[in-house]
């Protein structure tokens, strides 16, 4: 599938990270990609997140998964929403929806949720930290928008749902299968399936708090720093101490210098690409393991690679590169790698099927970082089918 009818630039210019945006029907061709009773059986598994949230007399009542099979049969009239996460990480042509919005960089990218919702059930109005794309599937759902919402908005008693109290529409739009509502961070929405058998796919996008950076990298170099041999002798030091008139002040000369010592130790920018690379291609979910049972030989890696022979990503591993001086660094399930052709780091973060050109596929080293990367997991000999065996040499 592909977006045949959408201006991707005046998008990013008018409404990315600004205001909700309602794209109708954009696609060549529209079909929707999982059957219902097949995202049920997803919501069974062990491994994969899902919710149940029932709306009856008493407010909405949330379950986690996984589910019990016979949980479906056991529900009443009362409407009701299943929710399932990372479900391109499960059904490859799921997976095919995020490929039209790499207009936003790989690395913003989190995952596609889908939501299935008999008729009067929903979620409730509630807000995000993140921009989504509401993609209808299957049936209709109206969808109102609000105001961008904050720490202050006022919340419904919940245990278990952070829903908005005074939910005050500014828009309102019936989706049909195919059509797309945008919602930046913040922005208040809400939405209610028309009929059975609605289903929609919401791909959801990261965006890293200043904490969460903050407190990831700032561990980080604390490790690095104590693991340094020398690390107990790497203290404050004042060899031209004088003397002050009051004992009990913190002077701003000592401040100055222990604030430089905390800026030097987190602000080598190169160090921090690295670990953000590598914290960010972390697998959310890990249980897709295509390690193979024995570990793949370079020359054979090498031959296939001479023949042509296509590889598969893994759909739980995520892949970045980024440009260190003269070289590349590829990044991949949180491991790094460095990479001498920034086209072969290219090539691999690519797509979901990797086939490399002669030139790349027999250039020094290739061999060796494909074999790493299908030994830990990341990628996998193409067999042409959608099985997770790991066997990398089918």
């Amino acid at each position: 599938m592909h977006l045949a009818h959408f201006d991707i630039a005046r998008f990013l210019a008018t409404a990315w990270q600004k205001q909700p945006m309602l794209i109708r029907n954009p696609w060549g061709a529209w079909h929707n990609p999982l059957d219902p009773d097949e995202l049920a059986g997803l919501a069974c598994e062990t491994g994969v997140e899902s919710r149940l949230i029932v709306r009856g007399a008493g407010g909405p009542v949330l379950e986690h998964g996984p589910l019990p099979e016979d949980r479906f049969a056991s529900l009443g009239a009362d409407p009701w929403t299943l929710l399932v996460q990372a479900v391109d990480q499960q059904v490859p042509q799921v997976a095919d929806l995020i490929a039209p919005f790499r207009f936003v960089p790989d690395w913003r990218i989190d995952d596609v949720m889908i939501s299935y919702a008999t008729d009067g059930a929903g979620v409730g109005p509630h807000f995000d930290q993140y921009d989504v794309f509401l993609i209808q599937g299957l049936g209709r759902r109206r969808w109102r928008v609000g105001p961008r919402c904050d720490a202050a908005t006022p919340r419904q008693q919940h245990a278990d749902l952070a829903l908005i109290a005074d939910f005050a529409a500014t828009g309102d739009w019936v989706l049909e299968p195919g059509d797309i509502l945008y919602v930046p961070p913040g922005f208040a929405h809400d939405g209610v399936a028309l009929g059975d058998d609605c289903m929609t796919y919401s791909i959801g996008f990261r965006a890293p708090s200043r904490a969460e950076l903050v407190e990831g990298w700032g561990a980080h170099v604390a490790d690095q720093l104590e693991a340094a041999p020398d690390h107990e002798a790497d203290r404050y030091a004042d060899p031209d101490l004088v003397l002050q008139d009051h004992p009990g002040e913190i002077t701003p000369a000592a401040l100055d210098r222990l604030h430089a010592m905390t800026l030097e130790a987190l602000g080598d920018r190169a160090a921090f690409a690295r670990w953000f690379g590598q914290m960010n291609t972390q697998a959310k979910y890990a249980d897709t393991d295509w390690r193979p049972e024995t570990a793949a030989d370079p020359a054979d890696v090498a031959a296939l690679l001479a023949q042509g022979v296509a590889l598969r990503r893994n759909p739980a591993h995520r892949l970045a590169y980024i440009r260190e001086g003269a070289g590349t660094v590829l990044f991949a399930d949180g491991q790094a790698w460095p990479c001498a052709d920034v086209a072969l780091a290219q090539a691999l973060c690519g797509g979901a099927l990797v086939l490399l050109d002669p030139g790349l596929a027999g250039a020094p080293g290739t061999a060796a970082l494909v074999t790493a990367l299908i030994d830990q997991g990341t990628l996998a000999c193409d067999d042409g089918e959608d099985d997770e065996d790991g066997d990398w040499a089918d």
